[in-house]
């Protein structure tokens, strides 16, 4: 508890409940591996003899016999290029990398939503995959160009070097307005949930909270316009395609969407640290707009005021916290608990 308190002091009054965990998190941005290092010792300038020479030749045909090994006879030379070739193609493709869905599930899920495809890429060698097979009939009813590539292209394109060997090219992604998501909420007596990301940054998060949403049957998702991060296609990938299903609005004001969100019938509650309440004493029945802050930062103070309450995960563990999307998570499944039997008569 001392260390806690301690922490509080240092860190102000803004947070959120994932703030520190995710920074501990391998899946955020800011915990990617750094490489080890080694420097060798220089050789002495007077080792150029004839041992030194036979030394060089044996590691050269140490680096032949590898290359050799790895595929064949190519050069350094080869790869190189092919290194220098990958490089380029991953440039050119990250100045549109919101125009592809990369994995089978995704691509399942675009052709399912009816999602407007322009073509799909295809890696040489999958195309007797059953599961590849079944994709290339549905983009065949549907009348999708399909073309077969080079592994090496579709990695360029990855996020993750997970596409399992099909891509598909799509427009850029049709964000929704915030009037589209409040709709989409239904009358002002039904429950709803409505997840807004105060400059939530890292993709892999964005995807993750937009897929605890969906599958708890959230109206839709706000994020900012600016400094936040975007449906992209390691969007597509970590939200298993959660984002064809619900609508995504970017605004210029997270404050201001709080307040047209309130006008609507909502509760706003911020997902903080600081919090005095637990969330399972949180006002989370009926309509409910739910604050998740950024990574590093929580939620920003303008965006805390215009909160009606805050609350927090309770916990008894020694890690300090969740990280954002974990929190996320468990929220959403909160308000899902409170508010089931309610959305159950809504259906029947």
């Amino acid at each position: 508890m001392a260390e806690k308190k301690r922490m509080k002091q240092r860190n102000g009054t803004s947070g959120d409940a994932a703030r520190r965990g995710t920074e501990r998190s391998g899946a955020t941005r800011g915990m990617q591996s750094r490489g080890a290092t080694s420097a060798g010792r220089p050789a002495h300038s007077g080792q150029k003899n004839r041992t030194g020479q036979r030394g060089a030749a044996a590691r050269r045909q140490g680096n032949e016999s590898q290359a050799k090994s790895r595929g064949g006879s190519r050069s350094h030379a080869a790869y190189a290029r092919d290194a220098q070739a990958s490089a380029s193609l991953r440039r050119d493709v990250h100045a549109v990398e919101g125009n592809y869905i990369e994995g089978r599930r995704a691509a399942f899920e675009a052709l399912r939503t009816g999602f407007p495809i322009k073509r799909a890429l295809i890696a040489q060698g999958v195309e007797n995959d059953p599961a590849v097979r079944d994709l290339l009939a549905g983009l065949g009813e549907v009348g999708v160009s399909v073309k077969s590539v080079a592994r090496a292209q579709l990695d360029a394109i990855s996020s993750h070097g997970a596409h399992q060997g099909i891509v598909l090219e799509v427009g850029k992604f049709p964000y929704a307005d915030l009037a589209d998501i409040i709709a989409a909420a239904g009358p002002a007596d039904r429950p709803a949930l409505v997840v807004v990301l105060d400059h939530v940054t890292d993709a892999g998060n964005f995807g993750a909270i937009v897929r605890s949403a969906e599958v708890v049957g959230a109206a839709g998702v706000v994020i900012p316009n600016k400094r936040s991060a975007e449906v992209t296609v390691a969007t597509y990938k970590t939200s298993a395609g959660a984002v064809m299903h619900l609508p995504i609005a970017q605004v210029p004001n997270i404050a201001r969407a709080l307040e047209d969100l309130k006008s609507a019938g909502f509760w706003v509650g911020g997902a903080t640290e600081h919090a005095e309440g637990m969330c399972w004493d949180a006002p989370f029945e009926g309509r409910v707009a739910l604050v998740m802050g950024s990574e590093g930062d929580g939620i920003s103070r303008l965006v805390l005021d215009t909160c009606d309450f805050t609350t927090k995960l309770p916990q008894r563990g020694a890690t300090e916290s969740l990280n954002v999307a974990q929190a996320a998570t468990a929220l959403c499944f909160e308000w899902l608990r409170r508010n089931h039997t309610a959305l159950d008569r809504v259906g029947e």
